[in-house]
């Protein structure tokens, strides 16, 4: 089996003006330094920032932009996510683009990160998708990570590698590199973690092999990161064991014909989660949004003076 291509993109993401072209732009410059990718993935709301006001129909003309994109030059194309407007709710949603510009899946983010994205609905539906000779991927945004069976979902599903663009900026990225270590050791699976810059993020993106090693980790700059991943080793990990060790997927996949996760029963009496108290969320939310445009617009005009 041949090596897959694929680069991640951390790049400056605006939250007061469109990305969409500079995402292209990165895009152009991808593919001629490297012509040999195979598919890009960029951060979560990589395309018009964090701000809930964005939200827009789909399909829709960013949607088309990154189908003539990703036709042009024959990739697989994951432009991160954009809130996406359906009837009176919002989603947080991830679109998946073959080589030939056509939309394979969009993925719905299930666990919004509360208080950030307060008024966004979760999705209901997991997401994976074939390369058809290569291996099946799945799809997984940012806060998704933190609860570990979304990810084992998509392994149970067959996924190989997970593709993971995220938007941290807060101080408990290292917390989340860690995650990506843990989710990609305990489901042998590659896990391709992209995250932003400025208001899309601190960048620090991960990339994590089937025994959790990281293959690559970036600072805090703008980069392309472009990897050639064997997924043999995911496989050879699933049937063999992490590093000829444990085999996780195997003893999950055992012990879960034996109903040993009770935890997971529908309608299941949880006292002491219940005794927590509710999810605690912003009430200032259309303040804070107008403080992020202030702060955003201050900081362009700085750039500008300089």
């Amino acid at each position: 089996m041949k090596p897959f291509a694929i680069a991640g993109i951390q790049m400056k993401v605006s939250a007061v003006a469109s990305n969409v072209e500079m995402m292209k732009l990165k895009i152009d410059i991808t593919m001629n330094l490297y012509p040999w990718i195979e598919m890009i993935m960029f951060s979560e709301l990589c395309a018009y920032g964090p701000l809930t006001h964005t939200a827009q129909p789909i399909p829709n003309n960013f949607e088309a932009e990154m189908q003539a994109k990703a036709k042009e030059y024959g990739i697989w194309l994951l432009p991160g996510s954009i809130f996406e407007k359906s009837d009176d709710k919002i989603y947080n949603t991830a679109t998946v683009i073959n080589p030939k510009g056509e939309i394979v899946t969009r993925y719905r983010k299930m666990f919004p990160f509360y208080p950030y994205e307060t008024g966004v609905t979760p999705g209901e539906h997991y997401c994976v998708f074939d390369v058809p000779n290569v291996a099946r991927f799945g799809v997984s945004i940012c806060y998704d990570m933190w609860f570990p069976e979304t990810i084992r979902t998509l392994a149970t599903m067959g996924a190989e590698v997970i593709m993971h663009p995220t938007m941290s900026g807060t101080i408990d990225r290292e917390i989340e590199l860690s995650i990506v270590r843990a989710m990609a050791s305990i489901n042998q699976c590659y896990l391709f973690d992209v995250n932003g810059l400025d208001t899309g993020g601190c960048g620090r993106s991960i990339v994590c092999g089937p025994d959790g090693r990281v293959l690559h980790q970036s600072e805090g700059t703008e980069e392309i990161i472009p990897l050639e991943l064997n997924i043999e080793r995911a496989r050879r990990s699933r049937e063999l064991g992490i590093l000829r060790l444990g085999q996780p997927l195997k003893s999950f996949r055992d012990h879960l014909k034996s109903s040993h996760f009770g935890i997971y029963q529908p309608n299941l009496a949880t006292p002491y989660l219940d005794s927590l108290g509710p999810l605690i969320k912003p009430s200032r939310l259309d303040k804070i949004t107008a403080l992020k445009i202030k702060e955003n617009e201050l900081e362009q005009k700085v750039s500008t003076i300089k």
